[in-house]
């Protein structure tokens, strides 16, 4: 658990990060569109998820099978890292998803499809 007083200074450092990972997989990953992040800081680290988002369903299976899930995940390890967190078994911290299968199961809304997702963790 993070105090209180140190949520706003952890939130900010995770954005950064974050978004510092996701330019870097942009050229790199087919199909990527964006990432973003949920986490409870009353169950912090244990509750972080990153959310890695492909545009088709197609590119994202493609991704798994490939070399693309090695890059996410150091990607996402470098980046909590940087945060100063154990990016050792990341993959418990990563989900992935599409655009595609947002439109088709919550007709785009993401917000309540990452709601749903932040549910199974």
């Amino acid at each position: 658990m993070i105090a209180k007083r140190e949520r706003g200074k952890m939130e900010r450092q995770l954005v950064a990060s974050l978004t510092q990972a996701c330019e870097q997989a942009k050229p790199l990953l087919p199909g990527f569109c964006w990432l973003t992040h949920q986490v409870d800081y009353t169950r912090f680290p244990d509750s972080l998820v990153v959310t890695w988002v492909f545009d088709t369903h197609a590119n994202l299976a493609n991704a798994l099978k490939g070399d693309a899930r090695r890059q996410v995940l150091a990607l996402t390890a470098q980046a909590l890292a940087n945060v100063g967190l154990d990016g050792n078994d990341v993959s418990r911290h990563v989900d992935f998803d599409s655009e595609e299968a947002c439109r088709r199961e919550h007709g785009g809304d993401w917000q309540r499809r990452l709601r749903a997702t932040a549910v199974r963790h």
